[in-house]
């Protein structure tokens, strides 16, 4: 007796209900895979572009905000610090290296960062074609920046005034591209790279009273000889100086707990969809179950036993949840595709790696899961059938 063609001819009553059912967990299962990927993605991404990176020295404000805008490219930065600043910090004993950044404008979305080639070494980025920048106003395109605006060692582009790059466009002074990066999967990808001398003299206008101004950086990236360097430093800076000094990690991990907050609300509806599927698939059971009592009777008399007739029903069960699991899983993912495709151009997220994971085998366990229990008692049902009880209720 082939107990599976048996359940899938059951399935075929009520399959509107059924698959409703399969559609709501579905959702369910499909919130929890976006909710796997997107903060799978955002570990990564928080790893990836804090590595080697122990200290952010920067003007005086949030320490998150000012790892957000310096680390990960995400924020407005807190303020500038005197370009002098730069060199008593790379002087100290406790320090084996360190970059400058200095922001302050864009290309349709994506930041143009003045630095220098310490800043690459951080990520290990490496060079696909051309030649680091060579003076003021070459530019060294990441791999994302050069795919999605079309450029090539060569051409020329201007910037935009703000870090979002929605201010004035500064017409007269043209980047030229030296040199475009290979992919490295962290936040240099998306970035325009230039000495900080480009960035001085695209706004000198802006300090003509004051020739002196202008010779600032946003911020100094810091890797430290010894892990008590890590826990001393930002002491000394912050107490001793008119500037602060932020630890990446710990901001990283203040984040991703302030995150954890928004992914448990999201968990929370996941799961009252999850459990509104199962108590669904439970009743659409349990109520086909009373429609086919004489066919379980007729089954009995040609020879099916009590628990053939409950692993055929826990098979019906298994069959939608396995539906729901499918359903989730391409929800899941078709969501991912749609932030990914529907986000600004140099946003974060639009380099996140939201790829398949393994955590991702969580969504058929769990409907699997669901679906066993939704079957205990239909199931427990089926096996109790009184044959003629059932034969003599469809006489009636």
């Amino acid at each position: 007796m082939n107990l599976v063609s048996l359940s899938l001819a059951g399935l075929r009553g009520n399959r509107l209900t059924h698959l409703l059912n399969s559609v709501l967990l579905g959702l369910g299962l499909g919130t929890i895979t976006l909710m796997l990927l997107v903060s799978g993605a955002i570990g990564d991404r928080l790893t990836r572009d804090a590595h080697g990176i122990d200290l952010v020295v920067g003007a005086k404000g949030s320490p998150l905000q000012l790892v957000l805008s310096t680390v990960f490219q995400a924020d407005i930065p807190t303020g500038n610090i005197p370009l002098a600043e730069l060199d008593t910090l790379l002087h100290n004993p406790m320090i084996d290296h360190g970059a400058p950044l200095a922001l302050g404008d864009a290309v349709k979305g994506f930041r143009i960062v003045g630095t220098t080639p310490d800043y690459l070494d951080f990520y290990g980025a490496k060079l696909a074609q051309g030649q680091i920048w060579q003076q003021p106003m070459d530019a060294v395109l990441g791999a994302t920046v050069a795919v999605r605006l079309g450029l090539n060692t060569g051409d020329s582009f201007v910037g935009a005034h703000g870090v979002a790059g929605n201010g004035e466009m500064h017409e007269g002074s043209p980047y030229h591209v030296t040199g475009i990066l290979a992919p490295t999967g962290s936040v240099v990808d998306r970035l325009v790279l230039t000495p900080v001398e480009s960035v001085w003299l695209v706004h000198e206008h802006h300090h003509r009273q004051d020739p002196d101004a202008g010779h600032d950086v946003t911020a100094v990236l810091l890797h430290a000889k010894t892990p008590l360097a890590i826990v001393t430093l930002p002491f000394q800076i912050n107490s001793q100086t008119n500037y602060q000094a932020a630890v990446p990690s710990i901001e990283a991990a203040r984040l991703f707990s302030t995150l954890g907050f928004g992914l448990a609300t999201v968990r929370a509806f996941a799961g009252i969809l999850i459990v509104s599927a199962g108590l669904g698939m439970l009743i659409a059971l349990t109520t086909r179950l009373r429609e086919r009592r004489r066919e379980l009777a007729m089954l009995r008399l040609l020879g099916a036993t009590p628990r053939q007739l409950f692993v055929m029903v826990v098979i019906e069960a298994l069959l939608l949840a396995g539906l729901g699991a499918i359903l989730g899983l391409a929800f899941g993912h078709l969501a991912a595709w749609a932030m990914e495709a529907l986000l600004p151009a140099g946003d974060a997220m639009t380099v996140m790696d939201l790829h398949a994971r393994a955590s991702e085998w969580l969504i058929p366990a769990l409907a699997l899961g669901v679906g066993l229990i939704a079957a205990i008692i239909p199931a427990i049902a089926a096996y109790r059938t009184d044959v003629a009880a059932a034969l003599a209720g469809s006489h009636d």
